[in-house]
């Protein structure tokens, strides 16, 4: 990728099917977005999809599977995130359960709290 390797880094982790989950507000935390990406309750595009890692990009949308809308954990996750702001990046449809997203995520919309800089050169060495 072009640019900035530590804002490619953090771009990319972000833009996972299982942390979209989470920033959607389908699961209480990342790895239960993981594991519900994992048990194949998520479908990318239509398909179904049991891939955690899997890496989105602008123009892809995630829903919840018809069978699964009725888990609690999904249930509530949805009615706790109701007044939390989706990042900018993402376009929710709270109704249908499914999120688009929009374009990939920029440094300034990441709110982690983490020195991308410190990991890209621990690993370059």
């Amino acid at each position: 990728m072009e640019g900035n390797t530590s804002d490619n880094l953090l771009a990319t982790v972000e833009s996972r099917v299982d942390n979209v989950v989470y920033r959607a507000g389908f699961a209480p935390s990342r790895p239960a977005a993981r594991q519900l990406v994992g048990h194949g309750h998520m479908m990318v595009n239509g398909r179904s999809t049991n891939i955690p890692s899997f890496g989105m990009r602008p123009g892809d949308v995630v829903e919840v599977k018809t069978q699964s809308r009725d888990m609690t954990m999904i249930q509530e996750g949805v009615e706790q995130t109701k007044g939390r702001a989706i990042p900018e990046w993402m376009r929710m449809d709270a109704v249908n359960l499914k999120i688009e997203v929009v374009a990939l995520p920029v440094r300034e919309q990441i709110d982690t709290a983490v020195q991308e800089q410190l990991i890209v050169e621990f690993y370059s060495r």
